[in-house]
C-alpha cells in the first residue's frame, strides 16, 4: 500500500515520506479499512512535530480520523461488515498506524458505519472535530432555548458546534475574524456573528440578548478568550 510516514520529529518537509509499505492484515476483532479521506488535526501536527515529547514508535504512520470501506475483516467480526462505508476516531491513537496510507486495520468499533449520503471527506471529520464539538455542547445537559457563545464558528470544531447547537434548539452567536469565514458560520446556521477583528465582542452580545448574556459558552481558544468569558 502507499502511507506517509515519519521515523523522527520535525517539520512536515523535513521528516515525512512517502512510499509503499507492507498491506496490514486484520487481527481477531479487527476490521481492514480502505481509506478515502484522511483528517489532518492539531494533535496530529504536534505529535509529528514534537510537542507532544519523544516519538511512541520508531515509525508512525499520522492521523486519527477517516473515512473509508472496510475490505477485509479478522476472526470474530461479522463478515456482513465488508462493504461497509464507515467513520474511523482514534486511529492514530497509542497506535503506529494511522489513517495516512491507503489500508489501515483497526478494532472494528473504531470503525463506524456511515449511510450513502455522508461523504468520505465528511466522515473524516467525525471524530476529533465532530466529536468534541458533540461533547462541548451537551455534556452539561439540553441546550434547547438557550443562547450559546461558540468561539471560532469557521473552524472544524467551532463550525460542528453551531449545527449541533442548532439541532439541539439553542440560539447561537459565535466569534470570526473576516468575511469569508463569516460565510462559512452563515452556512453552519449561527444566528449572530461577530468579527472579533473589529468588532467590541462584549458589546455585541449584550446588545444582542439585550443585556441577559449567555447561557453557555462552547469555547476553543480558552486561554486566549478568558478575558471576555470571564465577564
Amino acid at each position: 500500500m502507499k502511507a506517509a510516514w515519519y521515523e523522527k520529529i520535525g517539520a512536515a518537509d523535513e521528516v515525512l515520506q512517502l512510499g509503499e509499505m507492507t498491506d496490514p492484515n486484520p487481527k481477531a476483532g479487527e476490521v481492514l479499512v480502505e481509506i478515502k479521506a484522511s483528517g489532518v488535526n492539531p494533535s496530529d501536527v504536534k505529535i509529528r512535530a514534537g510537542a507532544r515529547g519523544d516519538l511512541q514508535f520508531p515509525q508512525i504512520i499520522p492521523h486519527s480520523d477517516g473515512g473509508g470501506v472496510i475490505s477485509a475483516v479478522g476472526e470474530g467480526v461479522d463478515q456482513s461488515r465488508i462493504g461497509e462505508r464507515v467513520w474511523i476516531w482514534n486511529g492514530a491513537f497509542g497506535r503506529a498506524d494511522g489513517t495516512c496510507a491507503e489500508l489501515i486495520a483497526l478494532p472494528e468499533l473504531q470503525a463506524v458505519k456511515i449511510n450513502n449520503e455522508v461523504s468520505y471527506n465528511s466522515a473524516a471529520c467525525m471524530g476529533i472535530p465532530a466529536s468534541t464539538a458533540y461533547y462541548g455542547v451537551l455534556a452539561n445537559g439540553s441546550v434547547k432555548n438557550k443562547t450559546l457563545l461558540i468561539s471560532g464558528g469557521a473552524g472544524a470544531v467551532g463550525f460542528y458546534g453551531i449545527q449541533i447547537a442548532k439541532l439541539a434548539g439553542a440560539n447561537v452567536i459565535t466569534t470570526i475574524s473576516n468575511d469569508e469565514k463569516a460565510k462559512i458560520a452563515n452556512n453552519a446556521g449561527a444566528d449572530k456573528i461577530i468579527n472579533y477583528k473589529n468588532e467590541n465582542v462584549f458589546e455585541k452580545i449584550m446588545e444582542y440578548t439585550n443585556n441577559d448574556g449567555v447561557d453557555r459558552i462552547f469555547e476553543v481558544e480558552f486561554g486566549g478568550n478568558l478575558s471576555l468569558n470571564e465577564k
